[in-house]
C-alpha cells in the first residue's frame, strides 16, 4: 500500500547571504513572507514564504554552510521550477532586475516555454509557462 501523499508543503533553501536571498525571493520574484524568525543560539534566521495563500519555501541562513555542487549536473535534486503565465514578462522583469536568465527553450512533450536563471547563492531556478 503507497503512502497518500497530500501534495509538496515545502522546499528548504540555506543561503550564504541572508539578506540578499531574502531581497531576491521577495522583492525580485514576489514571495510573500509569512514569517521570519532570527535564532539566536544557531545564529541563523527562518523565513517562511509564500506563492499566494500557499507556503511554499523555507528559507534559512547558517553561518558559513559548505557548498553544494548543482552545476554541472550533480546528484540530488536539480532545480525548483515556479509557473509564470508568461515566460517572456517574466524574463524581462528579472532582467531588469539584473539577473541573467538563459535563452527561452520549448519543452518538446508539452510545447510550453521555459527558462532557467539563479538565486544569489547559484541555485538553479526555472520559469515554466503554464
Amino acid at each position: 500500500m503507497a503512502i497518500s501523499l497530500l501534495g509538496v508543503h515545502h522546499i528548504a533553501i540555506i543561503c550564504t547571504d541572508y539578506a540578499a536571498s531574502k531581497a531576491f525571493y521577495t522583492e525580485v520574484l514576489g514571495l510573500e513572507i509569512i514569517r521570519e524568525v532570527h535564532r539566536a543560539e544557531r545564529a541563523s534566521y527562518k523565513l517562511d514564504l509564500a506563492i499566494g495563500n500557499q507556503y511554499v519555501i523555507e528559507l534559512f541562513s547558517f553561518p558559513s554552510p559548505p557548498p553544494r555542487a548543482s552545476r554541472p549536473e550533480a546528484a540530488g535534486l536539480r532545480h525548483l521550477a515556479f509557473a509564470v503565465p508568461d515566460v517572456a514578462a517574466a524574463i524581462r522583469h528579472l532582467e531588469a532586475q539584473r539577473v541573467a536568465c538563459e535563452p527561452i527553450r520549448t519543452d518538446e512533450f508539452t510545447g510550453r516555454r521555459f527558462t532557467f536563471f539563479s538565486d544569489p547563492d547559484g541555485l538553479p531556478l526555472e520559469l515554466y509557462e503554464g
